[in-house]
């Protein structure tokens, strides 16, 4: 016990990194479900021993967004499900803008904001999903009021499960039941210069169907041999970066004139390090290796095969384990950390010390957010880790399984 403090002390003497900027690539979803997590004010220092330059929260609570108060941490800041009918008039959105972002700037670099979780795949996306646009349309007018729409912009986190099917990704298109929904959203994103964000999880799909999905595959292994699109012929060697084009494909079959324009972004994905004896993959060597792996892909600074010139963005989830998450144990155990702030496991890969680009321009488009675990309520609010898209990626598993079998 008395090494996990020194080295829990020793992390929090870690100086704040200077790269931790605008252009940083890579975050970390900081969710706070949990009775037994460090205070906030530690949380930055640990955040730097990651090099990591951006952290996604999913409420606006006011102590922990102080925390990141001149670090250079560019925060994303989420608007939890229970606000959305709120912020969805003008007056409730310039209300929440005034009470919640502008007295936390400029000492905190807060670059979007989320609006909901996962909306309209989530259990409540029935009374939630009619508020979804005039809430991101809201806030956008209310920041632009304030002055702040240059510096903060507004975007919402989707599942997986929005698409119909993913693969191979040239096919992939969205379900037809939420195109009234987002193609107005695409259009509103093409407008405002913000990205597309989707919490994508190979884990899922490698969990469910173990010996029809490589894992090698899953855990974006650099040495797998990979799959080819037959409609468009280009090489997919890791599961995130198809199902990242798969968005891509979906948007420029829904809305040609917002594909132009708009960035994906993967604002969540992560692998569990535990998980109940159904929960196949659930261990600290398959966890350690994939987010080893997304770090490593992400510090390369390149793109996905349809989108290469454009540096693949992601926030990892999680930062921590939460240990009141309901649901299967593996919902307790994303985390890099515990939460003494000792790791949860050795990582496969460590961030080479300058994670940014020179690529991208200002704090909107060069910004980023993510976290697909459905935190849509107060507390860092909690409904279930991206269960909707289970059987998009399962679909999509067997679909490439059966193609390397041919």
């Amino acid at each position: 016990m008395a090494a996990l403090h020194l080295s829990l002390a020793l992390l929090l003497l870690l100086p704040s990194t200077p790269e931790a900027t605008s252009s940083a690539l890579l975050g970390i979803s900081y969710g706070r479900v949990g009775n037994n997590l460090p205070a906030a004010t530690s949380v930055p220092q640990i955040v730097a021993s990651l090099g990591v330059g951006r952290v996604r929260l999913y409420d606006a609570d006011p102590t922990t967004i102080r925390a990141f108060a001149n670090t250079g941490v560019e925060l994303v800041v989420g608007v939890p499900d229970e606000c959305l009918a709120t912020v969805s008039t003008r007056t409730g959105a310039a209300s929440w803008v005034r009470s919640n972002i502008a007295p936390a700037l400029p000492a905190t670099k807060i670059a979007f904001l989320t609006v909901g979780n996962e909306v309209l795949t989530g259990v409540n996306s029935s009374s939630l999903s009619r508020y979804l646009l005039p809430a991101m349309q809201c806030l956008h007018d209310a920041l632009a009021q304030a002055g702040l729409d240059k510096q903060v912009a507004v975007t919402t986190a989707h599942n997986l499960g929005v698409l119909a099917t993913s693969y191979p990704p040239s096919s992939a298109y969205f379900r037809k039941d939420l195109l009234p929904m987002l193609c107005p959203i695409l259009d509103f994103h093409a407008r405002a210069g913000s990205p597309f964000l989707v919490n994508a999880y190979p884990y899922f799909a490698y969990a469910e169907e173990p010996t029809r999905v490589e894992l090698e595959y899953a855990l974006l292994e650099p040495g797998h041999a990979g799959v080819a699109d037959p409609g468009t012929g280009l090489h997919y060697t890791n599961m995130l970066a198809a199902q990242v084009d798969a968005v891509y494909h979906a948007i420029a079959a829904a809305n040609s004139a917002a594909a132009r324009a708009v960035e994906v972004r993967v604002s969540e994905t992560g692998w569990p390090s535990a998980g109940d004896a159904n929960e196949t993959g659930a261990t600290p060597q398959n966890a350690a290796r994939y987010n080893g792996n997304v770090m490593r892909l992400v510090a390369q600074g390149k793109g996905t095969p349809l989108r290469p010139a454009a540096p693949l963005r992601v926030y990892m989830f999680a930062l921590f384990n939460e240990n009141m998450k309901p649901g299967p144990t593996s919902e307790r155990n994303y985390g890099l950390f515990k939460p003494d702030g000792t790791p949860a496991y050795e990582l496969s890969y460590r961030l080479p010390q300058d994670n940014t680009t020179s690529s991208s321009g200002g704090s909107i488009t060069g910004g980023g957010g993510y976290n697909g675990h459905d935190y849509g309520s107060d507390n860092g609010g909690y409904y279930s880790i991206s269960a909707a898209a289970t059987a998009t990626l399962v679909s999509s598993a067997l679909l490439l399984a059966a193609a390397n079998d041919g």
